[in-house]
């Protein structure tokens, strides 16, 4: 437990504008499935990155929770999406940004609607619903919220599958009718495959379908052990050689004119645990002072004030997290960019009184309302490379 007294000595908070803002419109996961969509002639789509090369056959592989950074440090682990960090296949190899905040149900949407967070509106893990009042975890989806008036925008799959494109989706069964599925990555045909073999084999077959394709397949579990063991365990370099002969399955099996690109929705950060890593709201009396609810996760906080503690509040997360966490204010945080270039009016209450993203390797953990999350070893959200940077890795027939 981290005690905090009235003479304590702080440090200097970051500067809001500090922060690395992802690159929204050139190079984020927003801007991926609308620059391979006007590739394929669908109407209103634009390529943000304009390095792709227009392909008739298109794949999306999202591999959960690896980071550019811990692809790169692991080359023994993964010799095939190694070998396509350069070009020497005739494509690119280089790092994209994930989104603000740096966290799957964020990812995926932006992903899925070719939108920025502060447009689609899943700008957390768990945001305050204003109607309601109460937290909204948006990649559980609990408690229950209609999925189209909370994300009113159609996919870029929906899109492409009315312009002619055949559009198809690639995962778990258990993801086939989902509230985020409905809101991040519906449109065209679902396919449910249990192992990530069947999932290549599936989305090759879908590419080979028709001459103009969008496919979009996933793998969870380098994710899982990262939460779990973390970026560096046997369990987690195990994910990582397995996904990496995933990749190459399906890069194998490309039929003529596609193009398959390799990403992911965020990296990770392993983080001690001790006090000075580890934040406990749930044992710290400044940081609860004022504080209504507390959303967000660890590293990606999202600080709800009772009414008229606003000012206090930022005051205090300032001064107890000072140079460890970029702290801003809604307003700050949105004029920052660090939901997107603006933010849509029903999005606005949802995001924090307070926002707070991590800089250093610490969290400011809930021990007794988030006893699970707080256990966790790997941890993301923020805005640092190890986090931010995910790979946009192409191979082409």
């Amino acid at each position: 437990m981290v005690q905090h007294t009235a003479w304590d000595t702080h440090p200097e908070p970051l500067p809001v504008d500090s922060a690395p803002v992802p690159e929204y419109g050139r190079g984020s996961l927003a801007d991926l499935l609308p620059t391979l969509a006007a590739g394929l002639g669908v109407p209103g789509m634009t390529a943000g990155i304009t390095e792709l090369t227009p392909a008739d056959r298109n794949c999306v592989f999202l591999i959960d929770g690896l980071g550019w950074e811990q692809l790169r440090a692991h080359p023994e682990d993964a010799p095939f999406l190694s070998s396509l960090l350069g070009s020497s296949r005739g494509g690119t190899g280089r790092p994209i940004t994930a989104g603000y905040p740096a966290t799957t149900a964020t990812s995926l949407a932006s992903v899925g609607t070719g939108l920025p967070p502060g447009a689609h509106g899943l700008p957390g893990y768990t945001v305050r619903n204003p109607d309601t009042g109460a937290l909204m975890n948006q990649l559980r989806w609990q408690p229950w919220t209609a999925p189209g008036p909370w994300q009113p925008y159609p996919t870029v799959f929906g899109l492409a599958h009315a312009a002619g494109v055949h559009a198809a989706q690639v995962s778990s069964p258990t993801f086939a009718n989902t509230p985020l599925t409905k809101v991040a990555l519906s449109g065209g045909e679902f396919h449910g495959r249990l192992s990530g073999e069947d999932r290549m084999d599936c989305a090759a077959e879908q590419l080979a379908r028709a001459d103009r394709a969008l496919v979009y397949t996933y793998y969870a579990e380098v994710d899982g052990a990262g939460h779990r063991f973390g970026v560096d365990s046997d369990t987690w370099r195990g994910q990582l050689g397995h996904v990496d002969r995933l990749v190459q399955r399906l890069a194998e099996q490309l039929p003529p004119r596609s193009a398959l690109y390799v990403t992911a929705d965020h990296g990770m950060v392993d983080v001690p645990f001790d006090e000075e890593h580890r934040i406990d709201f749930d044992e710290d009396w400044e940081l609860k002072a004022g504080v209504a609810l507390l959303g967000g996760e660890g590293r990606a906080r999202h600080v709800y004030a009772v009414p008229g503690a606003r000012n206090d509040v930022l005051f205090c997360w300032r001064e107890v997290l000072g140079e460890q966490f970029w702290v801003a204010s809604r307003d700050e945080a949105i004029a920052a960019g660090w939901f997107g270039p603006g933010i849509d009016d029903r999005v606005y209450d949802r995001i924090g009184d307070v926002v707070a993203a991590a800089r250093d390797d610490v969290l400011v953990i809930a021990s007794e309302r988030e006893p699970k999350e707080s256990a966790m070893v790997g941890n993301h959200g923020s805005m640092t490379p190890a986090e931010q940077l995910v790979p946009l890795l192409e191979v082409r027939s």
